[in-house]
């Protein structure tokens, strides 16, 4: 399991948090977009691997 303490967590609540501060900063729009497609995909690699670390299939990429 992935856990709060580990860096990989710490990457993506950073990523979340540059995300959410380049759309209060009305950054480009290709700058938001990037960090949160940035944000999630972290985020998605988190959770798949948390849910297979638990004996849940993660979600296909076909």
């Amino acid at each position: 399991m992935i856990l709060l303490d580990d860096p990989l967590m710490h990457k993506t609540i950073e990523a979340i948090h540059r995300y959410h501060d380049a759309q209060a900063l009305d950054s480009t729009a290709q700058e938001v977009e990037r960090l949160r497609v940035l944000a999630e995909s972290l985020f998605k690699a988190i959770a798949d691997f948390n849910l297979q670390t638990l004996g849940h299939p993660a979600e296909s990429w076909h």
